[in-house]
């Protein structure tokens, strides 16, 4: 079996736009939710906080003319696969076009192009509709634009699967490189759905917080009187490469792609299983493939929304596969706490979290963490980062729909 390895990373988050801005934030505790500034959100809406992107200097990715016939999420997820190739040190003139591919996908895609297109259709008839609308508003686009850029021949689609969307990209970009089909896959996940339309309608089903006076302690994952998630927005692309060819070109290795676990709860169409079941074959195959006994794992990125439910049925998860003893033993932090929920990039951007720390040494915190839950009792490393040395590491993603993902990462 061909091994996989991640050799650049690029975001472009709440918690900044640079790869070491993100890092230091990220172990400082930063908050980065705070009052909604892309739009009014004022009354009547019950929700006015989010994770926004604010120190993204537009202009300098892209021009007037792109900006206008792009979607903000496909924007979004083209910088941060700008950044991660970059980080790479990866030169395409050198590489064979077929063999390198793109994997990158969005939850809701345009769905800020979709809000305004149907007000253009309801007040100025079909007529009036732009040409671009449906190339702004699928979810593949940004993968398209992303292999049109740096001209990646080979595989290339979009996996959506909610909030586990771009963690299955991940894993399924592994498993195009393990079984040759490619040499290098340029993967991961762009959001931007902090509109109007989203925020309403998120907030109709009672999954956001409405802690809208105190937006600094809005998100507490595992906490007992967390009462929901909290919007983000931003992309996160990893590149992947087989481990000879990165070794060939002399790249920096962050870490190996080592198992990845998949599953669905066929339960409800956003609750989890309250076992979590499902969820535990997810994380229980991602740790086998990778060789990583419980015992010997040192660090959990949890999906950690911030929700009843979630929060604790991840924990009884944990406890099922890892055992009692050993998921009191893990450090586990959900950095949902401080970017904000990224819907369909969150996994791609908790990866990066996770190879940060294990290429620093250190456990991100879980900020917000002041009141203990009986039902969430395990070492979610609350506000305070800890130094910690990480060799092994998973990442949780569980999607609505029941779609769950994990993956599991071993230093090199």
């Amino acid at each position: 079996m061909r091994r996989v390895v991640v050799t650049g990373m690029g975001v472009v988050s709440p918690l900044g736009c640079d790869l070491e801005v993100f890092r230091e934030r990220l172990a400082a505790g930063f908050n980065g939710i705070g009052a909604i500034r892309s739009f009014d959100a004022s009354a009547p809406f019950p929700v006015n906080i989010a994770a926004e992107v604010r120190d993204f200097d537009i202009n300098s990715f892209f021009d007037a003319k792109t900006q206008h016939r792009q979607d903000r999420f496909s924007l979004l997820g083209v910088a941060a696969a700008r950044l991660a190739v970059k980080d790479s040190g990866i030169d395409w003139n050198v590489e064979r076009p077929e063999r390198n591919g793109c994997v990158l996908t969005s939850g809701v895609g345009g769905i800020g192009t979709i809000a305004e297109q149907t007000l253009v259709l309801k007040d100025r008839g079909p007529s009036r509709l732009s040409p671009l609308c449906i190339p702004q508003i699928i979810t593949n686009i940004a993968s398209g634009l992303v292999a049109l850029e740096h001209n990646l021949q080979g595989p290339g689609f979009a996996i959506t699967s909610a909030c586990a969307s771009s963690l299955h990209c991940l894993g399924e970009s592994m498993r195009i490189i393990q079984r040759g089909d490619a040499d290098v896959i340029v993967t991961g996940g762009c959001e931007s759905a902090i509109i109007p339309l989203a925020v309403g309608a998120f907030a109709a089903m009672h999954a956001l917080s409405r802690r809208n006076d105190d937006p600094e302690h809005a998100c507490r994952p595992f906490d007992k009187d967390r009462d929901g998630f909290i919007m983000g927005e931003g992309g996160a692309v990893v590149v992947l490469e087989e481990y000879e060819h990165a070794k060939a070109r002399g790249a920096r290795i962050y870490a190996e792609v080592a198992g990845f676990g998949m599953s669905c709860d066929a339960y409800h169409i956003t609750a989890p299983r309250p076992d979590g079941a499902a969820g535990a074959r997810a994380v229980s195959a991602a740790l086998a493939e990778a060789g990583i006994a419980p015992d010997r794992l040192d660090y959990v990125n949890a999906h950690g929304t911030s929700t009843p439910l979630n929060d604790k049925t991840e924990t009884q998860i944990l406890k099922t596969v890892l055992g009692e003893a050993d998921a009191r033993r893990v450090a586990i932090s959900s950095t949902k706490s401080m970017t904000g929920h990224l819907l369909g990039a969150a996994g791609t951007l908790e990866t990066v979290a996770c190879l940060l720390a294990m290429r620093d040494g250190f456990v991100p915190p879980t900020i917000n963490y002041t009141t203990p839950d009986p039902d969430c009792d395990l070492d979610y490393t609350p506000n305070v980062a800890r130094e910690r040395r990480i060799d092994t590491a998973i990442n949780n993603s569980f999607g609505f729909g029941g779609q769950n993902a994990c993956v599991a990462f071993r230093k090199v």
